[in-house]
């Protein structure tokens, strides 16, 4: 029914024989439990299966899949992991889903350019696992072990932006299969690139609406040979944001900055082997080169906290130490699952500019007060983006935990920020797209028509249908 209301093709049995004929007979499922295990990632939407599931293994496997799909307009997905938030690699309108499982190869280091090019099915930790015996890592960290394909077409971020920047900040270069099965180069292996229209950057963050990426060069950096993490523990929200202002106009270079409500914080407890403050509070941490160059950082960062009034600064080298405070906030959405059994997430995402931030988190907890849901707020303010939690569990709830989120990120995009800061754009935040870019979302679908005009690329992602 999904397939005939948007016009597209039927996966008939000779479609399925030409794919064997592409991929080969073990690359291909249609079994119901293949179907169902890519029928979800990590958001709170509803499953969907596709007709079937093709494992590529080449740039040519997913060339000649997509001209067959273009010819007979088959929806076609791309999935790395499933590991993302917002729905955005679920095939809503069935069809073929290509899994990028057996192309997750390093194809070349190049250590002197501090460089790797990588097949997009390759993990996030596995790679940086890699990486490492050479004192090198990828920095975008998305917390989870996210396919580097799927960081690609989602623009992942997480703890490490603020210093890093977001993944569309480290890619220098991509191959990417187009709907009728072009294969496009795009950007280069120069750091500098002033060449033509920058493809580069329309296709990272597009969600897998303009072209299917099969290959992709990154930009890496050393690893710092001396960390800290700081705790630092407030008694108000308000003091918490406005440190979060004061170290971002310090002069001061964290890698990672992180603000976590009291809620937040107490939930987080519910977790083995972690005791937090249950007080508002940020999570930093800083890298160097050399010792002193640290030790003079804590200095500054336990000046600033303590002026602004942190009644508990605690600054770290030690490696567990520093790993169990990640840990902690790396694993939050777990907390919310032992703290509300039974309960889904409906995980917001936006940003603001800093300057923004503390009328944006004030803004929000206001709104917490008269909510008939509990919030939790966590986020990287360092670049200006907060999550906010709300804990739901029969459609009476989604409906209320919707407009509260709807109510947050109207309250972003009047401030200037975006109902997205990493997340993208999936299923959910369809809806907003208009109300943030105006004129340009008719910019972006002519562009999404030109380069799939039949719209098989991961149909019902961006834009409302």
């Amino acid at each position: 029914m999904l397939q005939a209301e948007k016009n597209f093709g039927i996966l008939t049995d000779d479609i399925i024989q030409q794919i064997e004929g592409i991929v080969g007979k073990s690359n291909y499922s249609t079994t119901l439990a293949e179907r169902e295990l890519h029928s979800k990632d990590q958001s709170m939407y509803p499953p969907s299966p596709p007709d079937i599931v093709v494992w590529v293994e080449t740039t040519k496997h997913v060339s000649n899949l997509l001209q067959l799909a273009n010819t007979h307009r088959i929806p076609v997905t791309p999935w790395g992991v499933g590991t993302s938030l917002e729905g955005n690699p679920m095939p809503i309108y069935g069809g073929i889903l290509i899994s990028f499982q057996k192309m997750a190869q390093i194809i070349e280091t190049y250590t002197d350019d501090f460089q790797v090019t990588v097949q997009p099915g390759i993990g996030y930790k596995d790679l940086n696992g890699t990486l490492a015996r050479q004192g090198l890592f990828f920095p975008p960290d998305p917390g989870a072990n996210a396919t580097i394909g799927g960081m690609i077409a989602n623009n992942a971020a997480g703890i490490r932006t603020v210093k890093y920047g977001a993944t569309r900040d480290n890619v220098l270069s991509l191959q990417v299969v187009l709907a009728d099965g072009r294969i496009l180069r795009v950007g280069s292996r120069s750091v500098k690139q002033s060449s033509g229209y920058d493809l580069l950057h329309l296709i990272t963050g597009s969600e897998g609406t303009l072209g299917i990426i099969t290959e992709a060069t990154l930009k890496l950096a050393p690893i710092a040979e001396h960390k800290i993490a700081v705790q630092a523990v407030f008694d108000s929200v308000a003091q918490a944001v406005e440190t979060v202002v004061a170290v971002r106009g310090s002069g001061l270079d964290p890698v990672a900055l992180e603000f976590i409500d009291t809620y937040m914080a107490r939930m987080m407890n519910n977790n083995p082997n972690v005791d937090l403050a249950e007080s508002p509070q940020l999570f930093m941490e800083f890298h160097a080169t050399h010792e002193d160059a640290l030790n003079q950082t804590i200095e500054f960062i336990t000046e600033i906290c303590s002026d602004i009034g942190a009644h508990k600064i605690h600054a770290t080298a030690d490696t567990k130490e520093r790993a169990n405070l990640w840990y902690a906030r790396h694993h939050a959405l777990e907390s919310f699952q032992r703290t509300h059994p039974g309960k889904r997430a409906y995980l917001n995402d936006v940003a603001v500019p800093i300057s923004a931030y503390p009328d944006l988190i004030n803004f929000i907890h206001t709104l917490r007060e008269t909510a008939p849901l509990p919030a939790y707020m966590l986020g990287h303010a360092g670049d200006g983006n907060i999550h906010v939690i709300f804990p739901f569990g029969d459609e009476e709830e989604y409906k209320i935990a919707s407009e509260l989120n709807a109510q947050v990120v109207e309250q972003a995009i009047a401030m200037g920020g975006t109902a997205t800061g990493e997340h993208g754009v999936g299923i959910g935040k369809s809806r907003f797209m208009a109300q943030e870019h105006g004129d340009a979302l008719d910019v972006m679908w002519s562009i999404k028509q030109t380069l799939d005009p039949n719209g098989i690329l991961n149909p019902g992602k961006i834009f409302r249908d």
